[in-house]
């Protein structure tokens, strides 16, 4: 069976959910190969007090380390967020082959403030399942403010 980009999409979204649940900004990531999920991540700064462990980075070595590899050229990375600066440099760094996002992020989206910055072999999707990836970070961030 062939999944769907919103059938990966909804996983990134799960991954999401830890982190929300975990008190994090609420991001989650997927690397996917052959329809294949090998690696996932969402954000865990707080919990690693590390400014990198990034939703995208978490994921990213969770595939090198199942693969046993540094490339990601045949990978798809789905994350609810659009990439920051750090997580666009890993992900030129990887070569990783496509990257489907959902929601922009015009304030620290690394594809929106600096074009692409990926791989120039790296396709990009945007805006898949955008509503639902949008909702989770406002609801995250509204909860904040109170």
């Amino acid at each position: 069976m062939n999944s769907t980009h919103e059938d990966f999409m909804k996983q990134a979204l799960r991954e999401a959910m830890k982190a929300y649940e975990a008190d994090e900004v609420p991001v989650g990531a997927v690397v996917v190969i052959e329809n294949r999920i090998i690696g996932r991540g969402y954000n865990q700064i707080e919990m690693l007090n590390d400014s990198t462990a990034h939703a995208e980075i978490i994921a990213l070595t969770a595939a090198f380390n199942y693969l046993g590899a540094k490339y990601l050229p045949d990978a798809t990375l789905y994350v609810t967020i659009e990439p920051c600066t750090m997580c666009c440099g890993a992900l030129y760094w990887s070569k990783m082959g496509a990257v489907v996002y959902g929601a922009s992020d015009p304030k620290n989206g690394g594809l929106s403030l600096h074009g692409k910055l990926l791989h120039p072999r790296t396709s990009v999707t945007a805006g898949v399942m955008e509503e639902d990836c949008a909702k989770i970070m406002k609801e995250f961030f509204a909860g904040k403010r109170k």
